[in-house]
């Protein structure tokens, strides 16, 4: 079986090991670096600057736990970055080294499909090679939208890629949108002394999370001194020697050093000669695929953000896994039924299933429990006593239907809900397992425990 894969971030190069490892003759066609924007401008270098803000904000609060520092504490952007590039490298290495070893050809370059079995592959050099083969999934992934009111010139108005590479901190930054991204930027640029307004067009922050999790984490950005302007549209845009200075739909004018433009993506399936390969788009540019993640041609097959789904790296992940098999002889639907999402704003977010207000549109009859970080031994002896446990389960079933998590590890702390959930462990089952103390997960124990009105270290209703 000679495979091709067109792209190399999280969902390609998974799919490559995979289908490598059942035998297929696997070659990778990547324009930029393997890792993708996840590893290379996304997930990695923005928790890699996190971890950095996070280490400073320790340092400032270091007293508190007994600790005595003399001196000032200051950030150094240049360490802080080349600290950031180091971490890149080291995976873009390691991914390296597991095509090497699993006999994986990286072809560097931008592919277009010729034909139905033939990519065309342009190096930066200006050369050219064709590549013919049996069967393809495409991995191309997105980017982020160019919205016309924003000039994009890697200055004064700029992208999530252009935030993770500056040297000098800005005294002010304007954020145009408070989804995953802005608010991570937020709380990151916030800690290394920016003055951050954000300005979103939905009335609250984090729009896709549940209403309780969004007033939590405004509650902290506020603490943060950093200003949030909900319900409010950026009609235009200047720049000048000073800065950048937005006009809003209120009548307000924001001006900043840099703003961060950070409200949607873009499809990478342009240029790509899909047309040539009978491969159909949807009206919003992704690609169609069915639930073998198969796409109008039986051959080619398209997987992670390209393909419009959920524009999450695990999600692109599992579907490469799941695609490689299906093309290695297996018959496996995808399913995207449980899907654990973290932002890794301060304090920390993690999600998994519905949200109320989704359970309220479906008429499902529904259960609610509710756990505060600050009842939890371990986050005071950590210092992290904000955010809160919510279950939401089927009141009929008992059957988990979602859990919320705002606080200290939530990220790490979510999985143990998605692993419930995956496999229609109760309320009940979940409240009645042991759960070791002093722990944060004990929070979880004590929500789905007051689901039912049992949580022990719950003040009486």
């Amino acid at each position: 079986m000679e495979l091709c894969i067109l792209g190399a971030g999280p969902g390609g190069y998974v799919a490559a090991i995979k289908a490598a490892q059942l035998g297929a003759n696997v070659t990778v066609i990547e324009a930029d670096e393997v890792g993708g924007t996840c590893l290379n401008y996304g997930c990695i270098p923005t928790k890699t600057l996190l971890a950095s803000s996070e280490a400073l904000s320790l340092a400032r609060n270091i007293a508190s736990f007994g600790i005595d520092i003399n001196g000032e504490i200051t950030a150094n952007m240049q360490k802080i970055i080349d600290r950031k590039n180091s971490v890149v490298s080291t995976q873009v290495k390691g991914i390296r080294g597991l095509f090497k070893s699993w006999g994986i050809t990286l072809k560097e370059g931008r592919g277009t499909f010729i034909s139905e079995n033939q990519i065309k592959i342009t190096t930066k050099a200006g050369t050219e090679e064709t590549i013919t083969a049996d069967k393809f999934i495409i991995a191309t992934g997105s980017r982020p939208a160019n919205i016309p009111i924003f000039p994009f010139d890697g200055k004064r108005i700029i992208s999530s890629t252009d935030a993770l590479n500056l040297i000098v901190i800005p005294k002010s930054l304007l954020i145009v949108g408070a989804g995953v991204i802005g608010c991570e930027f937020a709380c990151i640029y916030r800690e290394l002394g920016s003055e951050v307004n954000m300005v979103e067009m939905m009335p609250r922050a984090i729009v896709t999370e549940d209403p309780e999790v969004s007033a939590l984490l405004e509650k902290e950005l506020k603490k943060k001194k950093i200003k949030l302007h909900t319900d409010v549209k950026v009609e235009k845009v200047e720049v000048d020697a000073n800065g950048v200075h937005a006009s809003l739909s209120n009548g307000k004018t924001l001006s900043a050093e840099i703003a961060l433009v950070s409200i949607g993506r873009a499809f990478n399936t342009d240029n790509i000669g899909l047309d040539k390969a009978g491969v159909n788009l949807a009206q919003r540019g992704n690609i169609i695929v069915d639930k073998f993640l198969k796409t109008s041609n039986p051959n080619i097959y398209a997987i992670g953000d390209v393909s419009g789904g959920m524009l999450l790296a695990h999600v692109a992940s599992k579907e490469g896994l799941v695609a490689a098999k299906n093309i290695m002889g297996q018959s496996i639907e995808m399913d995207h039924s449980v899907v654990p999402a973290a932002i890794f704003t301060s304090p920390e977010i993690a999600s998994v299933g519905l949200r109320q207000h989704q359970a309220e549109e479906k008429g499902i009859k529904f259960n609610v429990g509710h756990f505060q970080y600050r009842g939890l031994g371990k986050a005071h002896a950590m210092g992290e006593i904000a955010g809160f446990f919510k279950v939401i389960s089927d009141a009929n079933t008992d059957k988990i239907l979602g859990v919320h998590i705002v606080g200290a590890h939530a990220a790490d702390i979510i999985h143990e809900a998605a692993v419930a959930m995956k496999n229609g462990i109760t309320v009940k089952e979940l409240a009645d397992t042991i759960h070791a103390h002093p722990t944060l997960a004990e929070g979880l124990m004590e929500a789905a425990e007051d689901v039912h009105g049992e949580a022990v270290h719950v003040p009486k209703k």
